[in-house]
């Protein structure tokens, strides 16, 4: 079965994806298939993990990487490669080249993660940083190329590339059968592209279903308009999926085989990747937990077996800590108050007896004494609590509010 794309690029098949498979054998790991007992009761049927964070490099990008290097040929293996990457794609080329003999430069923006630059490092790329976004070190990496003859490796947009990422489709087709329905994160939509050719080719009824973070959703109006379209606002947490516009080769593959896609907010990616951790006992990058954000926006609309692919595990530890924050304060397991208390001896210890009654943890505590809004007698206390829920967050409100203490928020 042949699905065609767009541009000067020959057909995209399911023998190429198999061929790269051929290629990777002794290269890339065949990652680990992980059931999931939480989100299968949430969704009502077996969900599994395909674990892509675990894969060399700690995401799926080494995969597409070597395919398309060792397609050069000996003269542009001769002229080196450039990439432009803030982490994931930097160390999938990066090692593919050392592991192939090629000269590699790897362009990452000057705030890339000091983790990741220094894993491209050791990889054996040369490390150079530019811009402050990664459409400006994407443009420096392409005028590197046109002036020093290396070839430029495409995070996304090259049948090669997708055609190693779609060996990830061939890998759940043998570790899951059953699979009915595949959830994967989409940025550029390589991944997707690449999965969507190798399944429905074997699995024409299997559901592929694409999600993409509310803060940079490109593909949701290009896939409106028929084309790729860009859009000029990116935010999201999820940089692996931060992407402004689709590539023009998937986007072709993702229009005519993704059957959906979603978006998901940084609430949900935040609770997933929270998840993920503790319940899974995985360590997963934002972008990577998005499959699992849209199993828990809507559990009941995926029909099952369902394989939710976690691609990637590189989150700097700085950024884990807040996100992980940030998971607590959405799952309602932290709780920030202001009360005002009659400033006299014993007053907090009062309060504090309260909320030891009410089984609330206290992280922090601050005294206001000078606000104007205050009277003669008055203190302002802010509370940061550990709390065990929403549930057991408004049982402490309530415990505050009956034993008499003003609760502003």
């Amino acid at each position: 079965m042949n699905f065609r794309v767009t541009g000067h690029f020959p057909p995209l098949i399911l023998d190429d994806i198999r061929g790269a498979q051929k290629m990777l054998d002794g290269v890339a790991r065949v990652t680990a298939m992980e059931g999931s007992r939480h989100l299968s009761d949430l969704v009502g049927a077996p969900v599994h993990l395909k674990c892509e964070n675990l894969q060399r490099t700690g995401s799926f990008k080494l995969r597409g990487a070597y395919v398309r290097i060792a397609g050069l040929s000996p003269v542009e293996r001769a002229a080196g490669v450039v990439a432009a990457s803030a982490g994931n794609h930097a160390q999938g080329v990066a090692l593919a080249s050392a592991l192939l003999g090629v000269r590699s430069t790897v362009f990452m923006p000057v705030g890339a993660p000091l983790p990741k630059v220094a894993a491209t490092r050791q990889y054996g790329a040369r490390v150079r940083l530019h811009g402050h976004v990664v459409d400006e070190t994407l443009a420096a990496a392409q005028e590197y190329a046109q002036e020093t003859g290396a070839v430029f490796i495409h995070p996304f947009d090259h049948p090669d590339i997708i055609a190693g990422q779609g060996t990830v489709g061939l890998e759940i087709l043998e570790q899951c059968p059953e699979v009915r329905t595949i959830v994967v994160g989409i940025g550029g939509g390589g991944l997707a592209a690449g999965i969507a050719v190798a399944v429905k080719a074997v699995r024409p009824d299997v559901r592929i279903v694409g999600v993409q973070a509310a803060g940079a959703a490109c593909y949701p109006p290009s896939l409106a308009a028929g084309h790729p379209v860009s859009i000029g606002s990116l935010n999201t947490m999820a940089d692996g999926i931060k992407v402004g516009r689709p590539g023009d080769v998937p986007f072709e593959l993702v229009r005519e085989l993704v059957d959906e896609v979603r978006t998901v907010s940084e609430n949900e990616l935040s609770s997933a990747l929270l998840l993920c951790l503790e319940r899974a006992k995985m360590v997963v990058e934002p972008a990577g937990a998005s499959p699992v954000a849209a199993l828990l926006s809507d559990p009941k609309s995926f029909r099952g077996p369902v394989v939710a692919l976690l691609s990637g595990g590189n989150v700097d530890p700085l950024l884990m800590q807040r996100i992980l924050t940030h998971g607590m304060v959405a799952a309602g397991r932290y709780l920030s108050l202001r009360l005002r208390l009659t400033d006299r001896p014993g007053a907090l210890a009062t309060l504090l007896a309260v909320l030891s009654a009410a089984d609330a943890n206290v992280l922090d505590i601050g005294h206001v004494r000078t606000d104007p809004r205050l009277g003669l007698t008055e203190v302002e206390v802010e509370l940061q609590l550990e709390t065990k829920g929403p549930e057991h967050c408004a049982e402490v409100s309530a415990a505050l509010r009956d034993a008499g203490h003003l609760v502003l928020d």
